[in-house]
């Protein structure tokens, strides 16, 4: 009879400090997709994003310790001082507990240090600047998809590895995220042994790509590389088709391109580019039965990488809310980091202290259009990539917490 009074106390003790611990604000868990809804990256996230977090929540179940998750979105309009001001009204007023997407660099970094004041989630899936995990590094950030450190690395270093890119002229758009890019890639370039014989600069937003693609054919060099994403890829791509560049002899590197752009070109315009990606809908059988859900609820939009990891984060945040028991950020993050990453890209991937998801990334070759036999059967796979090899080590980072680890 002691034997089971005690057990019965203990029973309730536990009972009474797992309602204690599992503590949810609100009554209930909100995520906010931050994202470009009327911009140059709309084709590629806005709704996408708002699709493939709504899916994660719906595939969860729609509700995490027993308290409802819903999904609200709001347009940054690529300005960094909009998404402070929106982050804020959500995190202060609208119960917001984390924030995924945050396409654009300049965006993600304003919408992190409102984040880091309040001890908020930010899921970053669609920012490419380094600072995220860099210097700026936050506690309860984390980085999914790419970064231009993975982009330029995956690019430069493997073709000019593989023979290919002994010497490279770059088309850079003229701000941070295409600065970096070439900064990064020119590095990588020179320490496989080719060589940097150019580069020329374009503001954001050029309609007209023919003298700076003059300036590469006269070059001569093997690859010309291009720094830059959006609708000023699209262009140049088309545009260099125009003066016969791949068929001159030099070819094409993007070092930030989306299956999306690939597929508005079409095959025969965008056949022999060289790309690196973290996912490809194609890769698998777990990838296609993934993608196929995602096309059927989206109106037939092929994932791209921001797709995945938007979906990915959010299905992991999830997770570690369910098992810290709580929503309040500082747990939830910590959980975050303690927890490898398993979807159906990632396979027990880890998150470093800095926030940065360790996924595989992959060099891709744009198939000639009579390689490709459907839809979406654009790509053929030219090296695999592990995350140590993909992202920058440790031993450069500037983030504090790695120092103070």
């Amino acid at each position: 009879m002691k034997t089971r009074t005690l057990l019965a106390a203990a029973a309730m003790t536990m009972s009474v400090t797992t309602a204690a611990r599992a503590q949810v604000s609100d009554d209930a868990v909100r995520i906010g997709v931050l994202t470009d809804h009327s911009g140059g990256f709309a084709h590629l996230v806005g709704k996408r994003s708002v699709d493939a977090a709504q899916m994660a929540v719906d595939d969860f179940g729609g509700t995490v310790l027993g308290k409802p998750i819903s999904v609200i979105t709001a347009d940054h309009q690529n300005k960094a001082d909009i998404a402070s001001a929106l982050s804020r009204k959500w995190f202060e007023t609208e119960g917001v507990d984390a924030i995924t997407d945050v396409a654009g660099s300049a965006v993600a970094l304003a919408t992190q240090e409102i984040a880091r004041s309040r001890n908020k989630i930010v899921l970053v899936s669609g920012a490419a600047t380094t600072e995220l995990t860099g210097k700026a590094c936050s506690a309860t950030t984390t980085q999914w998809s790419y970064d231009t450190y993975a982009l330029a690395k995956g690019t430069a270093a493997q073709v000019t590895k593989q023979g290919n890119g002994a010497s490279w002229f770059f088309l850079t758009s003229d701000y941070a995220f295409g600065h970096s890019l070439q900064n990064e890639a020119s590095r990588f370039v020179e320490a496989n042994g080719g060589k940097v014989v150019g580069a020329v600069r374009f503001p954001f937003g050029s309609s007209d790509f023919s003298s700076f693609l003059l300036q590469g054919q006269a070059s001569k060099a093997k690859v010309i590389g291009l720094a830059m994403s959006g609708a000023d890829l699209i262009s140049a791509i088309k545009q260099a088709g125009e003066f016969g560049i791949v068929q001159s002899g030099q070819s094409l590197a993007g070092l930030a391109i989306y299956i999306n752009d690939v597929e508005g070109l079409g095959l025969k315009t965008a056949q022999g580019l060289t790309l690196t990606t973290s996912f490809y809908w194609d890769m698998n059988d777990e990838t296609r039965s993934w993608a196929k859900r995602y096309m059927e609820r989206s109106g037939g939009f092929i994932p791209n990488f921001i797709t995945a990891g938007t979906y990915a984060s959010v299905m992991h945040y999830l997770k570690a809310v369910q098992a810290a028991g709580t929503d309040e950020g500082t747990a939830v993050a910590a959980k975050m980091r303690d927890m490898p990453v398993n979807d159906f890209y990632n396979k027990d991937v880890a998150i470093r202290v800095d926030g940065r998801v360790m996924h595989k990334t992959f060099l891709m070759e744009v198939k000639k259009p009579a390689e490709s036999k459907y839809r979406g059967d654009y790509y053929k796979v030219l090296a695999e990539m592990s995350g140590d090899e993909s992202f920058r080590p440790l031993s450069e980072s500037q983030c504090p917490l790695v120092k103070a680890k």
